[in-house]
């Protein structure tokens, strides 16, 4: 099938929507293949969580090495990170580079926000719509908006009254902010309010963070990449990849084989100084094995870094209110942070705890809680995303006979491989709900997704098929595998948007598990199996 422009209307034989890794990667394996391909994207440049998260601290906290395509040898020899965990602005440049090196823009259409695609059966097409009218057709479509494309507000009485500087951390303007001499508030402390926070507080007259829970946190231990180090990771990138490729989640971090509560108290203490003092995710991905399973094991490991965060900050009762009480460490989103509990030591920093003294509503001054009013001429809403699926929620996906995507998922996602649908055929979904790029070092899930996903295109259209899905029993079967995976993980007792859980959004209090916890090794053999035995579990015609 080639793009049909004769009648006015634009076919492909794929869409992808979003431009950002797995957008740009899929684009670049579609092309190789002859496929007509257009890429759509909202934003007005590619790179998507890189292009649309701006705020002040925002970088990695996978090795920048790791986190780099791993296709192209040249690339790997042209670029050169300059930090082991890249801020935002570099990583933006990179995938720059990277779309201007295989010339990618030019299948890319910017500031086009997709609304929703309906299926068409007699056709075996997907109808997609866009915000200003316009629709395109598509033998596949393949969603790319990533897990992290619906940022949320708090609800809030009179949020919309303040009349100060206000920036949600997802929709940072595209130009500088200043912070300096100004009274300033941050809701929210997960990963970007962490990141954000500690940059503020550099600067601001005054910083007044909104905490509604505390998280855990370890510290980031982020510095330049020397010269000699330069030349040692790009002679070492096979190794750094096929080391990421057999860990848990992608990281370069593999967790120890013991069990905490099985070892001596000096040897589980000298474990965890010594992952608490390396850089990266060690401290969270390299621990005993028992400690995301067990909960004596999760308890020991807590205990460790509620001693480190009491150590870290000097006033005894803000050191408690930093100290999660409701989760264990690692079952929710750790942030990494570069001297975060140390901004509570400065006397320009003031903690609001809202188990506390509740935020009763916003003003145009600023926010009123229990304790009176506080007034701001910048206001920082740290509040995060509607992770995962919500960025599905908010598309009018139709697939055959009418059917929505949102009431398919209306009691939690249902997926086969995390990446095709029964009842909509012919949708992939990458880094989807169920897949092993949910709970993962984005890239080096997103690159076998890509893959997998090219060689299906590749076989249906050496076969001349044009159609492909999912049968019910097949998808069944993948649920009820990543839900029992994720049964034996204490990560599945905790509140938290691993689980579906948003309290910025309504309806969303019910836990309803999203990720992949059986880990890329599983995931990837599972896929390599469906894939060899000419995709079984699937109907293609």
């Amino acid at each position: 099938m080639n793009a049909d422009t004769s009648s006015g209307v634009e076919r492909f034989d794929a869409v992808v929507i979003g431009a950002g890794v797995s957008g740009l990667y899929q684009l670049y394996r579609l092309r190789e293949l002859g496929l007509e391909v257009r890429v759509y994207e909202r934003g007005g440049g590619v790179g998507g969580t890189w292009y649309w998260n701006r705020y002040p601290g925002a970088r990695f906290d996978s090795e920048s090495y790791s986190y780099a395509y791993s296709f192209s040898d040249e690339l790997l020899e042209e670029w050169e990170w300059s930090e082991h965990f890249a801020a935002q602005p570099e990583t933006l440049r990179y995938l720059e580079f990277v779309a201007d090196k295989f010339e990618l823009r030019r299948d890319i259409r910017f500031d086009m926000t997709m609304t929703g695609a309906h299926w068409q059966e007699a056709a075996r097409e997907w109808e997609i719509f866009f915000a200003d009218g316009s629709r395109v057709y598509a033998r596949f479509l393949i969603t790319a908006i990533g897990g992290f494309a619906t940022p949320t507000l708090p609800a809030i009485e009179g949020r919309d009254s303040y009349a100060g500087e206000a920036y949600h951390t997802a929709q940072w303007p595209h130009r500088p902010v200043d912070f300096a001499g100004k009274r300033v508030a941050v809701i929210g402390t997960g990963a970007t309010g962490v990141q954000v926070i500690q940059e503020v507080a550099k600067t601001a007259a005054t910083l007044s963070v909104f905490q509604r829970q505390p998280n855990w946190c370890a510290p980031l231990l982020n510095r330049p990449i020397t010269p000699e180090e330069q030349r040692r990771i790009k002679a070492g990138y096979k190794q750094i990849f096929a080391l990421c490729n057999e860990t848990f989640a992608g990281f370069m971090h593999q967790s120890d084989r013991r069990n905490a509560v099985e070892v001596s108290a000096e040897e589980r203490e000298a474990l965890f100084e010594k992952l608490y003092g390396e850089p990266g995710f060690g401290i969270w991905m390299a621990n005993f094995r028992d400690v995301m399973i067990d909960a004596r094991a999760n308890a020991l490991l807590s205990d460790f870094i509620a001693r480190k965060i009491r150590s870290r900050v000097n006033d005894p009762a803000i050191a408690e209110k930093l100290i999660p009480t409701n989760h264990g460490f690692g079952t929710r989103r750790v942030p990494l942070e570069t001297n975060y509990y140390e901004v509570y030591n400065q006397p320009n920093v003031r903690l609001v705890d809202l188990r506390e003294t509740p935020i009763l509503r916003m003003a145009p001054s600023g926010i009123v809680t229990t304790a009176g009013a506080f007034d701001f001429d910048l206001i920082v809403f740290a509040t995060g995303f509607d992770a995962v699926t919500g960025g599905y929620s908010r598309l009018d996906l139709r697939g055959a006979g009418g059917r929505r995507l949102v009431d398919k998922w209306a009691e939690g996602p249902r997926t086969f491989l995390g990446l095709l649908h029964e009842g909509f055929p012919n949708l992939v979904t990458l880094v989807g709900p169920h897949n092993a790029a949910t709970f993962c070092n984005m890239p080096r899930c997103i690159e076998q997704n890509v893959e997998w996903v090219t060689r299906l295109l590749a076989r249906l259209r050496a076969q001349g098929r044009t159609r492909i899905e999912p049968t019910p029993a097949a998808e069944d079967e993948w649920t009820a595998h990543v839900l029992d995976g994720a049964a034996r993980m204490l990560l599945t007792k905790v509140d938290s948007w691993f689980n579906g859980v948003n309290r910025n959004v309504a309806g969303r209090d019910v836990r309803r598990f999203q990720l992949y916890a059986n880990g890329l090794p599983t995931y990837r053999r599972r896929c390599e199996e469906v894939a060899a035995q000419d995709y079984a579990g699937t109907v293609i015609a």
